[in-house]
């Protein structure tokens, strides 16, 4: 006979049987079934259980949660806080916390705000707080703060506090890239190519051998140079057989990068200033096997007296050294805004001077490439808008296709709006050094003068624009006259090609390597 249990469930009767291996009795069944009963129902009572104490601590979560963001939402401190922390000083850890909860509370200020607190409350204390824990001076951190929006300064400064990837340029004047790289990798030489926007770079990530003493190197067949420093190179894009200027040229590494794609055709004038750093420069000249370079000890300020008409030209300027901070920490504290200005002011004199070497009517050049170590807008688009008004010369695209575009605006001023043209590296975005690059074509030889009473910003002295007279000449020294014969006689001697004769007497050994010139090009020499 069976039972109501047994009747119910066949199916389970057949699958119990198979798995017990003989066929239970009926009261057998109807015991296991009862038991399978009172376990689901146990189940679904602790389930029931679960969601209820769950409902229970997400209310409690979020009356805690509420109660945690009263208390924890950003408060300046008071007039009290601020004079214990100037006899106690806070650790590091505090300070760095309150930077980060001084930047959310920036970046959404209306709704995170403290009552009766004005924007530059927050701005003040954070000023204060990144001097302190980046070891930065005031100044500097304004003129970050003028550059940067809030969030991307502290990437910004993050950054600077590691060190760039050493990058090594290939030389293809002896190897190429891929038999470098297999022969430094059986060195034990962890590499791989720079980006895609290089040819000839690679990034090293460890070694087991000193990069700078390999065979390799000893050789020429690379250089050691940050990646940075390929950038105006590349943008200058000189052509082979043409004459090319570097008018900053130590330490040799744009200058070898030159004549390497140029194939060691055409002129390359190597000049620098200072006679001490020439040395790294005619070292690595003849390490890579250069041939067709030549170095000169002149001021860049000057050496339109000395030759000029040049297809294209190189102006690395001089500069405080800001986009390079994670090589020399020294600039966090030693810049001030005496030094912005004179080395703006020096940029502006230089760039001048590079122009009026350039030949406006060079058949495949007319070029001029400046850039600098700086991501100051003072050094950068301020010194090139200076150089639109004051030349006949306008911006064009550098042919690089990264890098964040130029100001055209800073704070109050306003600046061509060509220079979105020019580019701007950094350390945080493009993992390379900070760097400025932008490229400019001379389209006449001729200077323009400037209207009656109007003034550019940042002058240019006399002597540096136009040369001291002869003493044949009566005229006077800053006359305008002397200046437009000057000028025109230099573009004569362009088209007559006479800068030949004056690299041919260098090449002889007539120009002193101190930076004295021949009495028929200066009356006084410079440093």
């Amino acid at each position: 006979m069976i039972d109501d249990y047994g009747a119910m469930d066949e199916s389970s009767e057949g699958e119990e049987d198979d798995a017990d291996g003989e066929k239970l009795l009926p009261i057998e069944r109807a015991a296991k079934k009862q038991k399978k009963l009172e376990a689901t129902m146990e189940q679904d009572s602790d389930d029931e259980d679960e969601e209820e104490s769950g409902s229970e601590h997400a209310d409690e979560d979020d009356t805690v949660q509420a109660n945690i963001d009263e208390m924890d939402r950003f408060k300046l401190p008071g007039a009290e806080e601020s004079e214990k922390e100037g006899v106690l000083s806070l650790d590091l850890q505090t300070i760095y916390q309150r930077i980060k909860d001084n930047v959310d509370v920036l970046s959404n200020f209306a709704s995170k705000r403290e009552d009766g607190k004005e924007r530059v409350d927050y701005l003040s204390l954070l000023k204060k707080d990144l001097s302190t824990y980046y070891s930065y001076n005031t100044f500097l951190i304004e003129k970050l703060l003028d550059i940067f929006p809030v969030s991307e300064l502290i990437d910004f400064l993050e950054a600077n506090e590691i060190q760039r990837p050493v990058t090594i340029r290939t030389n293809t004047l002896k190897t190429r890239r891929r038999d470098l790289a297999q022969a430094l990798i059986n060195r034990g030489v962890n590499l791989d190519p720079l980006g895609k926007w290089s040819k000839v770079g690679l990034v090293i990530f460890d070694s087991s051998v000193p990069i700078g003493a390999t065979p390799e190197y000893l050789a020429g067949h690379y250089m050691l140079q940050g990646a940075s420093s390929l950038l105006p190179v590349m943008a200058l894009s000189p052509q082979e057989g043409e004459s090319v200027l570097d008018m900053s040229s130590a330490p040799g590494g744009k200058t070898t990068y030159m004549a390497q794609l140029m194939r060691n055709t055409g002129v390359i004038v190597a000049n620098d200033a200072s006679a001490e750093r020439l040395k790294s420069v005619v070292g690595n000249i003849h390490r890579l096997g250069v041939t067709n370079s030549v170095i000169c000890n002149y001021d860049g300020r000057q050496f339109p007296k000395v030759m000029g008409g040049f297809d294209r030209v190189l102006l690395d300027a001089p500069c405080s050294g800001t986009g390079v901070i994670a090589k020399d920490p020294s600039v966090k504290t030693s810049k001030d805004e005496a030094d912005i200005q004179r080395s703006a002011h020096l940029q502006k004199e230089l760039i001048l001077s590079a122009i009026d070497s350039l030949n406006a009517e060079s058949a495949t050049g007319g070029y001029v490439v400046y850039c600098t170590c700086s991501i100051m807008v003072e050094e950068n688009e301020w010194v090139v808008d200076y150089a639109l008004k004051k030349r006949n010369v306008k911006l064009v695209p550098t042919g690089l296709d990264f890098g964040k575009e130029g100001f055209t605006r800073f704070k109050e001023r306003r600046f061509h709006p060509s220079l979105r043209l020019s580019r701007r590296f950094y350390p945080h975005s493009h993992n390379m050094d900070g760097f400025f690059v932008a490229k400019l074509k001379k389209f006449s030889n001729t200077v323009p003068t400037m209207p009656a009473g109007e003034t550019a910003e940042g002058p240019v002295p006399a002597e540096t624009e136009t040369p001291e007279p002869s003493k044949k000449n009566s005229a006077k020294p800053g006359s305008k006259v002397k200046d437009k014969k000057q000028l025109k006689g230099k573009a004569d001697m362009a088209k007559a090609k006479k800068p030949l004769k004056v690299k041919t007497d260098i090449a002889k050994g007539k120009v002193a390597t101190n930076g004295n010139v021949a009495k028929t090009l200066t009356k006084k020499p410079t440093d």
